[in-house]
């Protein structure tokens, strides 16, 4: 069995091992990582050797911290990167370049119809009935997107929405609030298989479903860094952070949204960002929490799309795809019974 993990801004690690008995066996560590002393490798590959099928991620990596010897140097990977790329062999999982991926940048449609297109997209790609897919969002006007647990009343100011002409809609992801100005930032959602990110823990899939736009923010120019769980920052501050839905048929919704540019004041009039949020955050205000990418890059936003979606398509081989008339037509229904009703959208007052 064959696994693999590339560590988000790091290096990769690969395991090859068998199952005699139940039990891990002739276990190969490779990669192009750095490891001192040398002969800390035969001290991992001991560590696996002997370990039930059935270990996940988080008890290979315990055995695998408890054997190395003192002074251990990992560099460009962790004891729990082996134990995902181990897991991954386990279970056969398929790399980016396993699918046949599309790329969809399509028409403006409303806040609302983005929301229901990432249900309908995700649901079809766990049904096999779609390709996996990136898809690019446009909308026509400005909304605050609230995560699905998050407390209307709590996150949002409705008059402050109102007077700056923010629409207020729930998403089925979770996570934090999400200011959409319109033409202010750069939203993509990921339609997955399950299979992609198995033997993962659900965060190390966040970081390795988002490392693809990683490079191409350094490609950039861009110092872009992965912050545990969901954020993407830059050493001038945070750029933008993801959200994820799993569906029971398989399918897994990644999104991010990324701050091209940013009103400070709009923000903190729109959004109930409470004191507490900020102090944790060592920031005296909300706006200076996101660093756009207009004033780290100088270009366009329509020039850092096109730098994405060249970057996931060099990585994937992706062809340029559509949404199917049909596909449309199943997400304007799910707005009408779902994402335009206050039922949904006070889901948690």
């Amino acid at each position: 069995m064959h696994g693999e993990f590339k560590v988000p801004g790091g290096k990769l690690v690969v395991v090859d091992l068998e199952v005699i008995d139940g039990k891990l066996e002739d276990v190969r560590l490779a990669g192009d990582f750095f490891l001192e002393p040398d002969t800390a490798l035969d001290d991992i590959n001991a560590a696996i050797e002997g370990l039930p099928e059935q270990a996940d991620a988080t008890a290979i990596a315990a055995a695998v911290r408890a054997a190395l010897p003192e002074g251990a140097q990992l560099l460009g990977f962790t004891p729990e990167a082996v134990g995902t790329a181990v897991r991954r062999a386990l279970v056969t999982a398929p790399g980016w370049r396993d699918f046949d991926w599309e790329i969809v940048h399509e028409k403006a449609v409303s806040p609302r119809m983005n929301l229901a297109l990432d249900e309908v997209l995700t649901s079809r790609v766990g049904e096999g009935r779609r390709r996996p897919t990136l898809r690019i969002w446009e909308w026509d006007q400005s909304a605050v997107v609230i995560g699905s647990f998050q407390s209307y009343r709590n996150e949002v100011d409705p008059e402050g929405a109102t007077r700056h002409g923010f629409d207020v809609v729930r998403r089925i992801s979770g996570g934090g609030a999400m200011l959409m100005a319109a033409g202010q930032i750069i939203t993509y959602s990921l339609y997955v298989p399950a299979s992609l990110v198995a033997g993962m823990t659900f965060a190390d899939s966040y970081a390795f479903l988002d490392d693809w736009v990683l490079q191409a923010l350094r490609s950039l120019g861009i110092d872009a860094v992965y912050q545990p769980l969901n954020d993407i920052a830059s050493s001038s501050g945070k750029i933008g952070g993801a959200a994820q839905k799993r569906l029971a048929n398989g399918g897994v919704l990644h999104h991010a949204t990324l701050s091209y540019d940013i009103d400070g004041q709009t923000m903190t009039e729109v959004l109930r960002i409470g004191r507490e949020k900020l102090s944790d955050k060592g920031t005296a205000s909300a706006a200076k929490r996101v660093d756009p990418l207009r004033s780290q890059t100088g270009l366009a936003r329509a020039e850092i799309i096109d730098r994405f979606i060249d970057t996931f398509r060099s990585l994937t081989s992706a062809e340029d795809g559509t949404i199917s008339a049909d596909e449309y037509a199943e997400a304007e229904a799910l707005v009408e019974s779902k994402f335009a009703t206050d039922a949904w959208l006070h889901r948690v007052p």
